[in-house]
Order: C-alpha cells, then sequence, then structure tokens
C-alpha cells in the first residue's frame, strides 16, 4: 500500500524536481524571455561559439539561474576542440 501511495502522490525528488521547474519559469518571467527566445538565444549564442571550437550541440545546456539577486545565463559547453584562434 505504502509502495501505491508513493507511485501515486511521487517522491521527494519529484517534489524538488517542481521546485525547480518553479524557479526556472520565475527566472525566465523576471527577464521576460519566452521558451522560443531562450531557444533562439541559444542558437545563436551556439553558432557563433562554433566559429572557434568544435562542440556537441546535443549536450550544450543553458539556463537561467538566480544568484544572490542576479539573474545569470549559466550554461555547460563540451569542447571536443579548439578550431580557430581570435585575431
Amino acid at each position: 500500500m505504502h509502495q501505491l501511495m508513493r507511485r501515486f502522490f511521487g517522491t521527494q525528488g519529484s517534489k524538488n524536481d517542481a521546485k525547480s521547474r518553479l524557479k526556472l519559469l520565475l527566472v525566465h518571467d523576471a527577464i521576460d524571455l519566452t521558451p522560443a527566445e531562450m531557444e533562439a538565444m541559444k542558437a545563436e549564442v551556439i553558432e557563433v561559439m562554433s566559429k572557434y571550437i568544435s562542440l556537441d550541440r546535443s549536450e550544450v545546456d543553458f539556463r537561467l539561474e538566480r544568484h544572490e539577486g542576479e539573474i545569470a545565463l549559466v550554461s555547460n559547453v563540451p569542447v571536443r576542440r579548439v578550431t580557430a584562434r581570435a585575431g
């Protein structure tokens, strides 16, 4: 019975996931970027970075986070190799 209740109502992990999603929504609302605009920005940043480095586009992660009252764009970009040097 206990396992059925956990499956129906979720676990602590799902509570934390929901909390994280809510924080993300609040940050996006604060900067007034739609998900489509966020994806467009991500695509443009990846395009510029691709001029200088080889990267796996499927592994790139962009997100907005709030730190000490400020909003930060946090990214994780696995770099395979440098392809060009800035002049």
